[in-house]
């Protein structure tokens, strides 16, 4: 019965981690995106976020997005700088027509820093990209 269910490969959708300047607060904050660098609409996006070590795990976030136009990108959290010395997976799932896709990005510890900066797709800022 496994073997009958096909779940497609996810291409063109990624998660990017970026530091940029918050207007309100007047702070240098890493936010974590979803990038769709297709050229078709992603519908009923979940995105389920966790970091974990050896011997730390923190709690479970969720965020769910009714539509990810084709060509954009859209905000899924603020992380704090202590995550980054864990391992951090971003779970997706999402619809595109009639197909159900879903992938799980890995950002492995102490890789979301300054010098890991690097030009993004869509987006006019550097960050951290997982493809």
């Amino acid at each position: 019965m496994k073997k009958d269910i096909h779940i497609p490969k996810v291409e063109g959708v990624y998660i990017a981690v970026v530091n940029e300047y918050n207007d309100i607060y007047k702070t240098q904050d890493w936010n974590a995106y979803i990038i769709n660098n297709k050229d078709v609409d992603l519908d009923m996006i979940l995105i389920v976020t966790s970091g974990y070590s050896e011997n730390k795990t923190t709690s479970i976030f969720r965020k769910k997005l009714e539509k990810l136009p084709k060509k954009s990108f859209a905000k899924i959290e603020l992380m704090q700088e202590e995550l980054f010395a864990l391992n951090n997976t971003f779970k997706v799932s999402f619809f595109e027509g009639n197909a159900m896709f879903d992938k799980t990005y890995l950002f492995r510890k102490h890789t979301i820093n300054l010098k890991a900066l690097q030009s993004l797709p869509l987006m006019s800022v550097k960050g951290i990209l997982v493809i």
